[in-house]
């Protein structure tokens, strides 16, 4: 008997959804059993969230940061597996290279692309959520703290505020930030013109490589140890936790915002910022964030430009040293706001004022959007001209959003080649663009169309050869490995995230997994059946 054509495609869709069904509930059959082989300790069944459980899309969301990739058409995990105990995940690299799955590994959900969460290039693949991994211990008679991947940034904050109010951590200004993948990036904040990055106040490390072996900083060696410090997440192991240096920050720290809109003279502030932003007194940081709003005269759209800032120290002293070195801000006392470091924290990260500091204790974003971002390094001050061309398209987008971040200080201080991250000396600042929307895939090509137009524009103005970028902004329209990776096309992003750096990290990807287990879109390269001399 014939069955009619038009009764075929829906008993092939439900016939395949059938067999992914078993696919899926067998692979997770296959990992359970395999993990309790090979883990010391027990392993819940609660730590597993297969398709067809009820709580998989919330806990896929939870730390997702980019709405572009949860949207329906996106792959999603087998199942997501949320270790409670470093041994645990010590046994998913080994069950999942047993079972030959791919692995992506989250901490806080905050790639820009969704790597954490979302493989468009292997399947099948599942997650490994570090939510459960989030112990702090702090130490403040050996200034560090022992902090688990899955802490966020705020956490810890909070946590080191807690035992002092002398000290600190030079980190991020999202206080949502999984930790374990925040400083694999190299982590800057409101105090790196002070302290450099979060990844240059790392003394030690502990990480499940390739090999399911758990290794701290002595037993990786130092090469090893320098490419997860800034070399980007994801490429050679498994984060379990870090040992973060603490800074002594002062009693009273100071912050401001200034918002200039373009009626207000904000070009030619801007420029002059351009001139002095890394020359400030390495106690001032002075981040500009630029903004679209109704805030002309009569109330039509217009370019704002806010310069936020942080000053470790009073007041009185923040008026002088902005009055020596940048007048042209017209700083008042009535600006400046004198308060504790780690309540500063929550006035960059954007809190309402007299928000409690136990906040940073839920763990949780203030933004989360359909998005795309770029950025760009800075190494000559943008004419005025261009800045002018600049409003004009920033004026032709819904939301857009800037942000330029200055370097100087600390930042010029630390060699190209003392971490992966290589963007130190003769960096005036840093450009973040975003573009968001809420419309979800309805109009994404229009937004994200109109950041490469800008991201063109841009060109001219920004450094060159390579034209750098910041790898935990992660950008896929730099270049993506695709059925495996190589060296050739690898470089082209490589060396625009880590300069020459790059080629360091490969040979350390090389000799710690030889074999590309742990991959994604954008990691490092091994170099296919070769010995280290390739690169000397």
């Amino acid at each position: 008997m014939m069955i009619p054509s038009n009764y075929l495609l829906p008993l092939l869709s439900v016939l395949l959804l059938s067999a992914s069904a078993t696919t899926s509930a067998s692979l997770l059959d296959n990992f359970s059993k395999c993990l309790s082989v090979n883990s010391e300790l027990y392993v819940p069944s609660s730590t597993f969230f297969s398709q067809n459980n009820s709580s998989f899309s919330s806990i896929l969301g939870s730390s997702a940061q980019n709405l572009r990739y949860l949207v329906p058409s996106m792959p999603k995990p087998e199942f997501i597996f949320t270790p409670l105990h470093e041994v645990h995940v010590q046994a998913a690299v080994i069950c999942c290279k047993e079972l030959g799955v791919h692995l992506r590994v989250r901490s806080g959900g905050h790639d820009y692309e969704g790597l954490s969460y979302v493989s468009e290039t292997e399947t099948p693949f599942i997650i490994v959520d570090l939510a459960k991994l989030r112990s702090v211990k702090v130490d403040i008679d050996d200034n560090s703290a022992w902090v688990q991947a899955g802490a966020t940034i705020g956490e810890v904050y909070y946590r080191i505020s807690e035992k002092s109010k002398t000290h600190g951590f030079p980190a991020g200004l999202c206080t949502s930030l999984g930790v374990g993948g925040h400083i694999t990036g190299g982590a800057y904040g409101s105090m790196m013109r002070k302290y450099g990055l979060g990844a240059d106040n790392v003394v030690d490390a502990r990480i499940v490589d390739a090999s399911g072996r758990i290794l701290d900083r002595e037993a990786m060696g130092e090469d090893f140890f320098w490419a997860i410090r800034g070399g980007g997440g994801a490429s050679f192991g498994v984060i379990l936790a870090w040992k973060i240096k603490l800074v002594p920050v002062p009693a009273t720290v100071t912050v401001f915002t200034v918002t200039k809109t373009l009626e207000q003279g904000a070009t030619k502030l801007l420029h002059r910022w351009q001139e002095v932003a890394d020359k400030l007194d390495e106690d001032l940081f002075i981040r500009v964030i630029i903004q679209v709003a109704n805030a002309g005269p009569k109330g039509e759209k217009t370019v704002t430009t806010s310069y936020n800032s942080l000053f470790l120290g009073d007041a009185e002293r923040l008026l002088k040293v902005v009055e020596e070195s940048f007048p042209e801000l017209g700083l008042t006392k009535k600006d400046c706001t004198e308060t504790s470091w780690i309540k500063s924290v929550l006035y960059i990260a954007g809190y309402p004022s007299n928000t409690p500091p136990e906040v940073l204790l839920q763990g949780k974003s203030l933004f989360k959007n359909y998005f795309k971002a770029k950025s760009d390094f800075v190494e000559d001050p943008i004419p005025e001209t261009a800045l002018e061309g600049l409003w004009k398209r920033l004026l032709g987008e819904d939301s857009p959003l800037m942000i330029w971040t200055p370097y100087g200080g600390m930042m010029s201080k630390i060699s190209e080649s003392e971490i992966p991250f290589p963007h130190r000396k003769g960096t005036l600042f840093k450009i973040q663009y975003v573009s968001t929307w809420q419309d979800g895939e309805k109009n994404a090509t229009k937004h994200i169309d109109w950041i490469r137009r800008l991201y063109n524009y841009m060109g001219p103005y920004v450094s060159m050869l390579p034209r750098a970028a910041y790898v935990n902004y992660r950008d896929l329209d730099l270049g993506m490995n695709k059925n495996g990776s190589s060296f050739i096309k690898s470089s082209v992003w490589g060396y625009k995230y880590f300069k020459d750096n790059f080629n360091r990290l490969v040979k350390v990807k090389t000799k710690v997994d030889p074999d590309n287990f742990f991959r994604h879109e954008q990691s490092i390269p091994p170099l296919p059946l070769c010995s280290e001399h390739c690169l000397d």
